[in-house]
């Protein structure tokens, strides 16, 4: 996963790569009290033409519009649910309007949310992209960033952030307070409730938590009050699987999209179908 993390804090690739390879051949069993997701479709390839991805990095839905951001082309392009593009914003950069490194992003009551890898903290934009306010700074204490991989308000505005390197989901209020955090500070996990680069969080129609666990290959799903539920995908190139999933969004009607990082493509599930 090219991540650049050489900007970052130093970390042993060796017990990475060896943790991701236990993760690889870990089964989580859905419970049986949900009905079974189907995959439907996937779109994309590399390249800098509209539907192609340079390490595509985040995803948001709106009405009926996905934004995806489309990180090493400097780029959100914008996309219908059947995978028509529509349209694309932005432009690479570290002033305000522009950002350094976009990992991930989502809509709120017309504000735009995203999470920026390079600068530690969460910019949020108008619809218009006029930046409005920027939340958090680096360090790995509460309310603190190492790289913030994606965010998530919930409909009182509390924040939930994916805290890449700090390993954790963080709870925080609008104001950027800390509440809470899943996970533990600094420290990989492969089971449930645990995190391997946590990199994106989304909430469906129902109050349910995504979050994309980045390295495990996986998305975890939470009820409201933080209990694992279930996981989607696992390691691998085939349909429902993943090399690397690092970003969440969820439709109005339950429908889960998610980027598949190193395999260059968007995935689709729908429940119950």
């Amino acid at each position: 996963m090219k991540l650049d993390t050489s900007l970052k804090v130093g970390r042993n690739f060796v017990i990475v790569l060896a943790v991701v390879l236990v993760a690889s051949c870990l089964v989580f069993v859905p419970s049986a009290k949900e009905p079974p997701y189907q995959f439907v479709t996937a779109w994309g390839e590399k390249g800098d033409a509209p539907r192609q991805f340079n390490d595509p990095t985040g995803i948001a839905v709106t009405g009926d519009e996905l934004f995806v951001v489309d990180s090493r082309n400097g780029r959100i392009q914008v996309f219908d649910f059947d995978g028509r593009f529509k349209r694309q914003l932005g432009s690479p950069g570290n002033s305000p309007g522009q950002l350094g490194r976009p990992m991930n992003l989502t809509v709120h009551e017309g504000e735009i949310y995203v999470a920026e890898y390079f600068n530690d903290r969460i910019q949020v934009f108008g619809l218009d992209g006029r930046p409005k306010r920027t939340i958090g700074k680096s360090g790995s204490g509460p309310g603190e960033f190492n790289a913030p991989g994606g965010v998530a308000v919930a409909a009182n505005g509390d924040l939930f952030i994916a805290d890449f390197y700090n390993q954790r989901v963080q709870h925080l209020k609008a104001d950027g307070s800390f509440l809470r955090q899943w996970g533990t500070t600094g420290k990989i996990g492969v089971w449930a409730e645990e995190f391997n680069y946590p990199t994106d969080v989304a909430f469906g129609p129902d109050g349910i938590l995504y979050v994309a666990d980045g390295y495990n290959d996986r998305i975890q799903k939470f009820a409201a009050d933080g209990t694992f539920l279930t996981s989607l995908g696992t390691k691998g190139s085939g349909q429902g699987q993943f090399n690397h999933a690092i970003a969440v969004a969820v439709a109005d009607d339950g429908t889960v999209f998610a980027v598949d990082f190193a395999n260059n493509r968007v995935k689709q599930w729908q429940q119950g179908k």
